[in-house]
């Protein structure tokens, strides 16, 4: 039996792509303008063909010819134009150069010809003036020949059995003529939250997330890389039964990855100073600590919304981690992975700045899964569970500088929005931010 094909367009390290997978969908192709989150995706999916290029100039056709798609159906595109600011100035705010990465997603969805198409992206496009945007969004795909499901949500990760508080906004619609996806209903009472007439399970903790997780300071060897071999594994809640993928239904519809277990992986150490980590100790749960601002975990309760920060063409700011509930540190790249709902054996880079971006900039694979379930009742086609399990890339890919993974890649040093001075300057920037990651 086919199973539906989609393109996941701003990829990233692929959140999105593996919830759509563990759905049902083989993800054919990914686009994702920079090169070193397009290499980590091509470590956790080697199957997936990778389109490192921005969808700005970008055809259809190009994507088919990358992913040998030649005239399959395209079931659905999916993805998160990243947001900048969605500038609503003049009459029609998407003409606003500003806006343009959604027009090109629009674009992108009708020259594929796709059944359907997600678009998914940050709350705020649906409050105040900018209800105009998404007003004119939701015409855009009227004029292309798609039908949006209306009302349309906003989906809080935490219903959907992520230890997290994060709300997006998501659009579902299909081509005019096709029934349309429902949007998935909550599977789980977030904690802290009242109990509902619904009595849905309760859903996990960050303790239940991150307590059978060994702690990485106790690991010289994690000062210098970022994985480590080990048996001190505790006892795993239900929720990181998931994460550790000790059963079959934890991969849902995706294909098994062939992997070490026993690794603790994306799990660096930070070096904090003891001025530092007396603050962090003395913090009480669900707290800001108030001189670094950095928000403590309560072990009975959800992670703040993990963010990714800014690119080095905007500053090169990391949103802060948040501290451990039990430990006086911020927490690794892979607590934060399990906060988000990524399974062990996928893999984020090997610096902790990429690989907190990675995470922070991505959809949490749980919920990603429950919506791409909705959209193949939508298509109407009931799948077996592959057979076929797969080999994950080459983990050289998690340690590529910015020039290292354009080169493997083939293409060209992306240049930032705002800083479009001189390529020999811009160059010795990255050459300078490769040094200082290398370090970190």
């Amino acid at each position: 039996m086919r199973r539906p094909i989609a393109v996941d367009l701003f990829a990233g390290a692929g959140g999105l792509s593996l919830g759509l997978e563990q759905a049902g969908f083989d993800v054919a192709a990914a686009v994702e303008i920079d090169p070193v989150h397009a290499a980590v995706h091509k470590f956790n999916f080697p199957q997936t063909a990778i389109v490192t290029s921005s969808v700005v100039g970008l055809t259809g056709a190009e994507i088919r010819n990358t992913a040998n798609l030649g005239r399959k159906r395209v079931d659905l595109v999916a993805g998160g134009a990243p947001c900048q600011g969605f500038s609503l100035i003049g009459h029609r705010a998407l003409d606003d150069p500003r806006n343009s990465l959604v027009k090109e997603f629009v674009r992108l969805v009708r020259e594929l010809n796709a059944s359907y198409f997600l678009f998914e992206n940050v709350k705020g496009l649906t409050v105040g003036r900018h209800r105009t945007f998404l007003e004119e969004v939701i015409a855009a795909f009227d004029e292309a020949g798609y039908a949006v499901r209306t009302p349309w949500q906003v989906l809080n990760a935490a219903d959907f059995g992520v230890p997290q508080n994060r709300e997006r906004l998501f659009l579902l619609g299909g081509r005019k003529g096709l029934p349309l996806p429902e949007y998935p209903d909550p599977v789980c009472r977030p904690v802290g939250a009242p109990a509902t007439l619904l009595e849905l399970p309760l859903g996990p903790s960050s303790r239940d997330a991150l307590d059978d997780l060994p702690d990485a300071e106790r690991f010289e060897s994690l000062i210098d890389k970022d994985s480590v071999i080990t048996t001190e594994w505790g006892e795993p809640s239900a929720y990181a039964r998931q994460m550790r993928s000790t059963d079959r239904e934890a991969w849902g519809y995706g294909y098994v990855r062939n992997w070490d277990s026993s690794a603790l992986t994306s799990s660096a150490r930070t070096e904090h100073t003891e001025i530092s980590r007396r603050r962090f100790a003395l913090t009480a749960g669900g707290d800001t600590e108030p001189i670094s601002r950095f928000f403590k975990l309560r072990p009975d309760g959800l992670s703040n919304t993990l963010r990714a920060g800014t690119d080095s063409a905007r500053g090169a700011f990391t949103s802060p981690r948040p501290i451990h509930y039990k430990y006086a540190r911020c927490i690794t790249v892979r607590e934060m992975a399990r906060l988000h709902g990524f399974p062990d054996w996928f893999r984020l880079h090997s610096t902790k700045w990429h690989g907190a971006r990675e995470v922070g900039n991505a959809v949490p694979p749980p919920l990603a899964r429950h919506v791409g379930s909705a959209i193949v009742a939508a298509i109407g086609v009931k799948l077996p569970r592959p057979q076929k399990r797969i080999d994950l890339g080459d983990p050289s890919l998690l340690e590529l500088g910015m020039s290292e993974a354009a080169g493997l890649l083939g293409v060209s040093v992306p240049i930032g929005r705002r800083d479009k001075k001189s390529g020999a300057k811009k160059r010795k920037q990255w050459e300078t931010e490769e040094a200082r990651l290398r370090a970190a």
